[in-house]
């Protein structure tokens, strides 16, 4: 099960194909293969990278069920 980076909640919400919505901490999350792209949705719709919060050797991989 996909747990957020950030907050390490469950509440996950599937918004696109490989596009993921935390319902707790309010940050989507892209995945791309193994990889994990984290970003905070502004105020008018857009999407600020918060990659660079975490450190590389530290971002989740993702494995597919």
């Amino acid at each position: 099960m996909l747990r957020c980076p950030n907050c390490n909640s469950k509440d996950i919400g599937k918004i696109g194909s490989h596009q993921f919505y935390c319902w707790s901490c309010f940050i989507e999350l892209t995945v791309n293969g193994d990889k994990m792209s984290v970003y905070q949705v502004e105020e008018d719709g857009t999407l600020s990278s918060l990659d660079d919060l975490f450190f590389e050797e530290e971002m989740p991989e993702v494995h597919a069920n």
